[in-house]
């Protein structure tokens, strides 16, 4: 597949990842299809792509969800590549909705993959850093072993859901011949990323901007990578017009790592605030079946190699981001 003109469907169109997505697509002159039910995304991502009088013939949006097989076959029958972003997002969403996250998960991505295969179009299949739930070798390689925790607790209903899903895609490719090409995020950060759902830059921002306590969940020492969505966006694009990408999984993330309490102290040197950092015990902060993972940093070797992608944009300069764009809301 070359890089020529193509048109790509976006489920999730609206989301956080997926509007940078739509935009860098756009500004490559190729045309987008964003698919959306706004239950966790909204139209205000996109405000700045609908007004832009360059992309007004390329882009698409259509507010329905991925279930509506009608509308999806409509409008996959006109795309030659699929994005598959749509899932239940962010923590405290997982623990607090399971019903929804296992039926979003793993329904969606099959109706996907069967209405993909009708139109033989590439897929690109959304994964998680999650599936390697409790592994403590480090960094994960996409070989790797996985370690989920007992089924009693919900969150690993996440991390089994989008198993599930890569399991499926990998399985049509092999089975059927479809472009499939599963990637695993690591925890993708950026100005419109919402805080909702639990997701902790952006907490950590808004409360450090109003004056409010930054709350650390746990005991502050669990780590994270964090990378930047413009980084992100340029991985999934990348992988999606590579001959050589379907049938193979890749980890997309940053090896800049992090603990929660060190990244609590960033933000509030960064935006000047005068906040206390607090720490708040998981069993205030979630509802039972909440269980964490110490370490998740990954192994970007084969995305590398296959495409020259790394990571460009630093912890610091991602902080800073953020910072700018919700104070901008404020």
């Amino acid at each position: 597949m070359n890089a020529s003109s193509k048109t790509f469907l976006i489920t999730g169109g609206a989301g956080f990842i997926g509007s940078h997505l739509s935009k860098y697509i756009l500004q490559r002159g190729h045309t987008v299809f964003a698919l959306d039910n706004l239950s966790t995304g909204t139209i205000d991502n996109i405000n700045d792509i609908r007004s832009n009088p360059e992309f007004a013939e390329r882009f698409h949006f259509v507010r329905d969800d991925i279930m509506n097989e009608m509308v999806l076959d409509r409008i996959t029958s006109q795309v030659d590549i699929v994005v598959h972003l749509a899932a239940a997002v962010g923590v405290q969403l997982i623990v607090e909705k399971p019903v929804h996250t296992i039926e979003t998960n793993i329904m969606g991505s099959e109706v996907v993959l069967k209405t993909a295969l009708r139109y033989g179009c590439r897929v690109m299949l959304a994964s998680t850093s999650e599936v390697y739930g409790k592994g403590v070798k480090i960094p994960f390689n996409e070989n790797d072993d996985v370690l989920l925790g007992n089924t009693s607790k919900s969150r690993w209903a996440y991390a089994a859901s989008k198993m599930i899903d890569e399991f499926l895609g990998l399985a049509y490719h092999q089975e059927y011949g479809l472009e499939v090409v599963p990637f695993r995020l690591f925890n993708t950060v950026g100005a419109r990323q919402t805080g909702r759902y639990g997701m902790v830059i952006p907490r950590f921002v808004q409360q450090a901007l109003r004056g409010e306590p930054i709350r650390v969940f746990g005991d502050g020492t669990q780590s994270r990578c964090f990378c930047d969505v413009r980084d992100v966006v340029e991985a999934i694009y990348s992988l999606s017009l590579h001959a050589e990408a379907p049938g193979k999984l890749f980890n997309v993330g940053s090896r800049e790592e992090i603990s929660m309490m060190d990244l609590a102290k960033k933000v509030k040197e960064l935006s000047g605030s005068a906040s206390d950092i607090v720490l708040i015990p998981y069993a205030e902060a979630y509802p039972p079946g909440f269980e964490d993972m110490q370490r998740r940093m990954p192994d970007n070797t084969r995305v590398h190699d296959l495409t020259g992608w790394k990571p460009t944009h630093t912890l610091e300069q991602i902080l800073k981001s953020v910072i700018d764009f919700e104070r901008s809301r404020m």
